[in-house]
């Protein structure tokens, strides 16, 4: 192609096209000279122009439609060469990025924001949102230790009722927001990491609404699913929403997948407050709940979309599916070996104590604070256990510091294990050399760690490393495989995760820290070990008094009873607890209590249903998640097609 054919495809273009090209060219251009000649970020304060430069494009009526395909064209060429300079040349372009993808973010927003406002003024969108809100607001309520839970089992109906008569954009409309306001009053706790963090206040805010807004999408996946698939009739019956509840339940067993995995809110964790209704649990897992609960108000919204007699049966789907929960988990529980810590005096149980000293976060890192810290927990632990007490546990990080650097600290935890003949876990921070480049932004891999100190053995203790580490709090996601996120720095600890699952003696229990507890592939992979106990040690004093500390505990309890697994759960600043393989708690301490509890420990003598089959089940259930919805839109668009 000559120059002049060139030129003559460029004229259909807009002006404003050409106008942008020329400067953000001659901008990247400038950039491209001024950057420094040593590896790692471009700081120039002038990389931030193209942001300038492109914004009032954005509002150019006749580049509007036409213009987003030229963005992202633009975005993925800059993006190519950025990513071509950083793998010959080693340079991270992170603000050349920012600048490139920001007006891109902004256009589209703006084009979100026209969407939204279209819907809104019409009044089959506004009565849809209301509905969805009305259903979504009250599930939140459901979640321990807020009371609804049971309720769950029909509260959705509004919801479903919005998804059958409403068309799919409307239904996607109301369920995005509706779930932004139910996500809002799930994780309204986490606006308190801002009081203690070192990152930006207002950082960590815009964290909090991207990640409201990133967990309400999986809930519009949903809708948009449902939306499709009742539209897909053969012989006048939409056949696939038939399989929707197990879709709901592997959209939920997706977002326990990958680096952003946050399994928090399944809808199966609405039972916690009562101990009969989650006993099935150890026949159906959380996800078997999450199909029970959407099939229910699945069942009920058609009852009333209907006009026939015949309808008013399946109004009593709900109460059959709660006296089916309750029968089977009062029998359960009446049995001699459910009774709450059955042969718990057994010589072969541990006598475990925890160490709640309730350290307030923001002065937890303080190093002025330092000394008086451990002074309280290791004096607590003296003053305040039993003798002949097995295992001690201190709470995450109940050292605040990377142990390594602290030899008077481990030289006490040794002395105070000898003296108490007893083993003691503790949490701190390690760290490892791993390259002595200067310009390497991971010379050290950092670890959120635990370390047992047992008593007579004077040697470095066993350590283990938490394996799932909080998204953007504890490690940038998939920071392993773009080295360039490694550049990033948003105030988030950059921990390496752990790898190995112990499973210490001479009791067979394992350490959890914190988040790792919530997850039950590492339950499975514990108890396939051997594990007869959890140890979880966790710091919830992030969240201050909110709902979240209970939250965290109802999650355990279940996987407590999912797999027949006993528990000793502390927390820095509660709540502590002790569970056994039926659920049931003992000791409950209270939010920011200083305490310490002990009791002997029975071990896992219970092997439930679950424990076999629910690797496979959560297999079938991620494959199921991708042939459902390839499924809905392969026959969507052959329908089309004939149509």
């Amino acid at each position: 192609m000559t120059i002049d054919q060139f030129l003559n495809k460029l004229k259909f273009l807009p002006r404003a096209y050409k106008i942008y090209v020329a400067v953000l060219v001659a901008v990247e251009f400038v950039l491209f000279l001024l950057r420094p000649d040593t590896p790692g970020l471009y700081t120039q304060l002038p990389q931030l122009l193209p942001i300038a430069v492109a914004i009032p494009f954005l509002f150019i009526k006749n580049a509007r439609r036409p213009f987003s395909r030229f963005m992202n064209t633009y975005g993925i060429i800059i993006f190519a060469f950025l990513a071509l300079d950083y793998l010959t040349r080693s340079h991270a372009g992170l603000f050349q990025i920012v600048a490139t993808f920001i007006p891109m973010a902004l256009y589209w927003f703006s084009l979100f924001a026209r969407w939204n406002v279209k819907l809104f003024k019409q009044k089959d969108s506004r009565v849809a949102l209301a509905l969805a809100t009305c259903a979504w607001g009250f599930v939140a309520f459901a979640f321990p230790p807020l009371p609804l839970g049971p309720a769950i089992l029909v509260l959705l109906v509004p919801w479903f009722i919005v998804l059958n008569k409403y068309n799919r954009e409307t239904a996607i409309f109301a369920t995005f927001w509706a779930s932004m306001v139910y996500n809002s009053i799930n994780y309204y706790w986490i606006r308190n990491v801002m009081n203690v963090e070192t990152a930006p206040s207002g950082l960590i805010f815009l964290g909090l609404i991207l990640l409201i807004a990133y967990l309400s999408l999986f809930n519009v996946l949903a809708a948009f699913a449902y939306s499709t698939a009742k539209n897909l009739k053969f012989k006048g019956r939409a056949y696939l929403l038939i399989l929707f509840p197990i879709y709901f339940a592997s959209i939920e067993m997706f977002r326990t997948h990958g680096d952003f995995a946050f399994p928090w809110n399944h809808l199966g964790y609405t039972f916690g407050n009562h101990l009969e209704l989650i006993q099935a649990l150890s026949i159906l897992g959380v996800f078997g709940y999450t199909i029970l609960i959407v099939a229910s108000n699945q069942i009920v919204a058609y009852a009333f979309l209907q006009k026939n007699r015949k309808r008013f049966a399946l109004f009593a789907v709900p109460f059959v599916i709660f006296l089916a929960l309750l029968i089977h988990g009062s029998c359960t529980l009446s049995s001699p070996e459910a009774a709450p810590f059955y042969n718990a005096d057994s010589q072969e149980n541990p006598s475990i104590a925890m160490v709640q000293p309730s350290i307030a976060q923001g002065a937890k890192w303080s190093k002025e604070r330092f000394d008086s810290i451990v002074i309280k927990t290791f004096d607590m632990a003296m003053d305040s256990t039993q003798l002949g007490t097995n295992l001690i546990l201190l709470a995450e990080t109940a050292i605040p510091d990377y142990i390594r650097r602290q030899h008077n600290v481990i030289k006490q935890l040794h002395q105070m294990a000898n003296e108490r003949n007893t083993s003691i876990l503790t949490g701190a921070l390690d760290y490892k050399q791993v390259s002595r480049d200067l310009n390497n932004p991971r010379r050290f891999e950092i670890y959120n760690a635990s370390f047992l100190f047992t008593p007579g053995d004077p040697r470095f203790p066993k350590r283990y490393i938490k394996k799932h580490l909080v998204p953007f709090s504890e490690r940038i996601p998939f920071d392993d495989v773009f080295p360039i996120l490694n550049y990033v720095d948003l105030g988030e600890g950059d921990f390496v995760p752990g790898k190995e699952t112990p499973v210490y003696g001479p009791y067979k229990w394992t350490p959890y820290i914190c988040y790792d507890a919530i997850f039950g592939d590492l339950v499975r992979e514990a108890i396939h070990k051997g594990s007869r106990l959890m140890v979880n040690i966790t710091n919830d004093g992030w969240f201050g008094r909110s709902t979240a500390p209970f939250q965290h505990l109802n999650i355990v309890r279940h996987l407590a009873v999912s797999y027949g697994y006993p528990v000793a759960r502390l927390a820095n600043s509660g709540v502590s607890a002790f569970i056994d393989q039926y659920g049931h708690y003992d000791q409950n301490t209270d939010i920011f209590e200083t305490r310490v509890i002990q009791r002997k420990m029975p071990l896992k003598t219970r092997s439930t249903f679950y424990t076999a089959v629910g690797e496979n089940f959560e297999k079938i259930l991620l494959w199921f998640f991708v042939i459902y919805l390839v499924a809905v839109l392969a026959i969507a668009k052959l329908g089309n097609r004939l149509g």
